[in-house]
């Protein structure tokens, strides 16, 4: 079958990072902005970290979003439920700062656009660990803005995370997509790569590839942007 449907990935695919890098000072930030409202670093760290932790183990039933703040007050009670506002407000100011520890790629933004241009379907499948705002601003920082997509995944929309297949049949369904019919671009070998599991096709960009497992690439189509867009348009004149 042609592709028509192409998701892609985010952090590390469209926008260039080193993940320990960017998360480091990701934290460093938000530790520094609710400090002020007492939270001390070291724990605050830890219980981000298992909240997140939740996200991924999420089951379907409720929103990546209700699962964190539920696991989040589970550990410093309800006040947490009054103080997300100060979350909030660092999403939308503080976190730009971020940005410091993330390249550009112009090819990325640059490949998105022509797709879309030329009639295929775009989504961003952004691991939904993040809110919407947080979402928002790191695809402006590849130089892409939200209306690009006709759905990218936030905490909020999603109920599942990567690796979990789950994550990418919910985006099947809320586009009413044929598997078959879509692929999944991405960096990631254990997050991205298996949506081949429900019956995607895929591409790894290998620009920054994280491959925790040690897999054999060779065994998926990988390579540039400028690749994967040949990958592509071979693909469906092949078809």
């Amino acid at each position: 079958m042609k592709i028509k449907t192409v998701l892609f990935d985010l952090d590390g695919t469209l926008l260039p990072m080193d993940q320990e890098e960017f998360t480091k000072t990701y934290f460093k930030l938000l530790c520094q902005k609710m400090s002020d409202f007492g939270y001390e670093p070291k724990k605050l760290s830890e219980s981000i970290w298992k909240s997140t932790y939740a996200m991924v183990k999420n089951n379907g039933q409720k929103s990546n979003e209700t699962v964190f703040w539920n696991c989040f007050a589970s550990i410093y009670g309800n006040k947490v439920f009054n103080d997300k506002k100060y979350f909030d407000e660092f999403y939308e100011n503080e976190f730009q700062k971020a940005r410091e520890s993330c390249g550009f790629n112009p090819h990325a933004s640059t490949m998105v656009k022509k797709l879309k241009s030329e009639g295929f379907r775009i989504v961003l499948a952004t691991n939904p660990l993040f809110p919407a705002t947080a979402t928002e601003s790191r695809m402006r920082w590849a130089g892409l803005e939200p209306s690009d997509f006709e759905l990218y995944t936030t905490y909020e929309n999603i109920c599942s995370c990567k690796p979990n297949p789950e994550y990418y049949r919910e985006i099947i369904e809320k586009l009413d997509l044929n598997p078959e019919e879509c692929i999944m671009v991405g960096n990631d070998v254990t997050e991205d790569m298996v949506a081949g599991e429900i019956g995607m096709d895929v591409f790894l960009i290998t620009d920054c590839l994280i491959n925790k497992n040690g897999e054999d690439i060779n065994k998926y189509p990988h390579g540039t942007f400028e690749q994967m867009m040949s990958y592509i348009l071979s693909r469906n004149n092949t078809d």
